[in-house]
């Protein structure tokens, strides 16, 4: 038997938060008995093709290195990669079942054509949802109404849908889905990742943010003033800060930075591959999870949290969506409320001068990455769902 995780949110095996959760899901199925093949299916000009990854067989159906020049035929491109993907889960099918069509989109015609195939194979399609189905559809009444059209659609034309929350759980089951038809799969991470290894890649100790650099979602900014605030008390610490960001935010980051005349402990990295910010993360002396509190922290988990308690070093996160259903403060970890500098910077001056007790608590932080967000633990319960689906 196989497993197919297709979609258009995520590139694989390098990639973002999607991409973790595609390699969490594709580890624990293939670590419970299963053949599992990734589907790239968006339109990335890549200069590196098909191939295994940990057992993994991943493919990229658009096949294209390199932009071509002409309208026409760039058009034809994207029409000829429906084709190939579909004689590519022939193929799979035919050499080994698939029992399930795991997809992550926001494109509704990528949808619609994943259900097709479901249907032409014979198999079970089910949607991943892990962030609010209308974050991108706020902005007028018209584009509100398309958005609810469209979930409507797509809660419907599948078999079964993993929520990422109990918000989300809800949500489906307030506009009709059966429970029978749900299963909350929380953040999910691969513990070993984040074990440990080599020399930390600074002579010194820092606090560490890694993830998307936004100030809108993500709060960055909020992180940098509470630092900025307890620096002076602890001159060996710096902050590093490290993901995505366009240069706009960059220009930002740099100028909120020298406004607070923190320039010469702050480093901004540059995007890194995965292998590289692992180590970031896991020589961290500190790691702080900040996000601004709204609609989309509401319906969401992030996974960066469970990747920093992976890593066993004292971890602050501020208090959004459902993370105190899983994290106490004091207990497992420490939890702040958001968008509140003060607190932040008190939870940070005081983890700084208890670093042993919090360690002790970061200790207790990694019983749940070893049980409740364990990606095998969650891809046995996900293929129990499957096999439960009519």
């Amino acid at each position: 038997m196989s497993v197919v995780i297709i979609g258009d949110m995520f590139s694989f095996p390098e990639g973002d938060a999607a991409t973790n959760r595609v390699l969490t899901f594709a580890k624990g199925f293939y670590e419970n008995g299963h053949k599992v093949h990734v589907i790239c299916f968006g339109n990335e000009y890549i200069a590196v093709g098909d191939g295994v990854f940990d057992g993994i067989n991943y493919y990229h159906p658009f096949g294209q290195k390199t932009r071509n020049k002409h309208f026409i035929v760039r058009r034809c491109q994207k029409l000829i990669k429906y084709f190939k993907t579909l004689a590519l889960v022939k193929k799979l099918n035919d050499d080994d079942k698939i029992i399930a069509l795991n997809i992550l989109t926001n494109l509704i015609l990528t949808h619609f054509y994943t259900w097709f195939l479901a249907k032409v194979f014979r198999t079970k399609l089910i949607v991943e949802c892990s962030e609010h189905p209308l974050r991108h559809y706020q902005k007028g009444a018209l584009k509100n109404f398309s958005g609810k059209v469209k979930f409507f659609l797509e809660s419907r034309f599948c078999d079964g849908i993993y929520c990422i929350s109990r918000f989300l759980i809800d949500y489906h089951k307030d506009h009709g889905i059966s429970e029978k038809n749900l299963l909350l799969v929380p953040s999910t991470v691969d513990h070993t990742r984040f074990d440990r290894k080599g020399d930390s890649p600074f002579p010194f100790q820092y606090i560490g943010y890694f993830g998307a650099l936004t100030f809108w979602r993500d709060n960055v900014d909020l992180l940098i003033k509470a630092y900025a605030a307890v620096s002076k008390d602890h001159p060996e610490i710096h902050l590093v800060l490290g993901g995505f960001c366009s240069d706009e935010e960059k220009k930002q980051f740099r100028e909120l930075i020298t406004s607070l005349n923190i320039e010469e402990k702050v480093v901004l990295l540059e995007y890194l591959k995965r292998d590289e910010i692992l180590k970031y993360i896991s020589h961290a002396h500190l790691l702080v999870m900040v996000r601004k509190n709204n609609l989309e922290a509401m319906a969401s988990f992030p996974s960066k949290l469970t990747e920093y308690v992976a890593t066993s070093n004292p971890v602050i996160t501020v208090n959004v969506g459902e993370i105190s259903d899983y994290y106490t403060d004091g207990i497992n970890a420490y939890v702040v409320d958001p968008e509140n500098v003060n607190a932040l910077a008190e939870k940070l001056d005081f983890v700084l001068n208890n670093y042993e007790a919090a360690r002790q608590v970061s200790a207790r932080g990694k019983e749940l990455i070893m049980t409740t967000f364990n990606y095998n633990f969650q891809a046995k319960r996900m293929l129990e769902f499957i096999s439960s689906l009519g």
